[in-house]
């Protein structure tokens, strides 16, 4: 699908008041500048998915490490395992960047997901006051009415040999009649002190280039980079049972006690081993 230009969608640009566009231009200005991480921010009004729209512009050569595109609306949004991610136009923040990691081995690209959760989560708490809790390896948890809550997903994808693109879904202004499931939540929700998507945006697009830009700077070696230790301080799958489910239908159960130097999710099981668990489904059976 083509993306839709926002400024080719007058027609509904304003339909809810509670929940006003994103000023492009404002944005551009305020992080597209020499020096910055971030080459361009394109706002569109809807598209299928702002990775998949990414990724072909990135493996056609027509996007440049830093591009940012953000989606008022999507309408196949993908989260892992080829999940669905749907939701109301402009009611949260959906978009993709384009990172080229040179210099950084490709067996540490595998961090840049936990990376992404540690500065959304940093942002989240300057920007909205709102403590956000990582779920490995790539959902944000926020607590509504004391319960832990998915408010965000990321998910990275491959987009030629030398470039990762990183899609990020927030729900901010998501009114608990609109959550598609149980146990979705928003930042509004879980009681933000704003729901200025502009302000939200700004500031995770400022955390995330901090962090890429201190973990590049080190070969993305994620103890020298401060990144391990970081995740792990904001993870709420570690100290709990918790069992995985892996590709090909096998699943383990057992206490997450850390998270390894390549990433991984090292489950320690009753049969007294001790297993990393480098992709799956974690499901959280209780607090450790």
């Amino acid at each position: 699908m083509t993306p839709q230009d926002a400024s080719d969608a007058n027609d509904n640009r304003w339909s809810d008041l509670d929940r006003p566009p994103l000023n492009a231009t404002a944005l551009r200005k305020a992080l597209v500048r020499d020096g910055s991480l971030w080459s361009g921010i394109d706002v569109v009004a809807r598209t299928g998915s702002t990775n998949s729209d990414l990724v072909a512009l990135a493996t056609g050569g027509k996007a440049a490490e830093g591009a940012v595109l953000v989606a008022e609306e999507q309408n196949a949004g993908r989260g892992r395992l080829d999940r669905r991610w749907t939701a109301p136009a402009r009611s949260g923040l959906f978009f993709s960047v384009l990172l080229k990691p040179a210099g950084v081995p490709v067996a540490r690209w595998g961090w840049l997901p936990l990376l992404t959760g540690v500065a959304v989560a940093t942002a989240l708490s300057r920007a909205a006051d709102v403590d956000t809790a990582l779920k490995w390896p790539n959902d944000l948890l926020v607590t509504v009415d004391g319960a832990e809550r998915k408010t965000g997903g990321i998910l990275a994808e491959r987009a030629g040999t030398d470039a990762v693109v990183v899609g990020i879904g927030i729900n901010v202004t998501l009114r608990a009649d609109e959550l598609p499931v149980p146990g979705a939540g928003s930042l509004a929700l879980a009681g933000a002190a704003t729901t200025d998507r502009d302000t939200v945006l700004r500031a995770v697009l400022r955390s995330l280039a901090e962090w890429y830009e201190r973990w590049r700077a080190v070969g993305g070696d994620p103890v020298a980079s401060g990144l391990q230790e970081a995740y792990a301080a904001g993870c709420a799958t570690l100290g709990r049972v918790v069992r995985a489910e892996l590709p090909g239908g096998r699943s383990i159960s057992g206490e997450a006690v850390a998270v390894d130097g390549d990433g991984r999710l090292v489950l320690a099981t009753e049969e007294g081993v001790q297993e990393p668990v480098g992709a799956g489904d974690i499901v959280h059976l209780r607090a450790g």
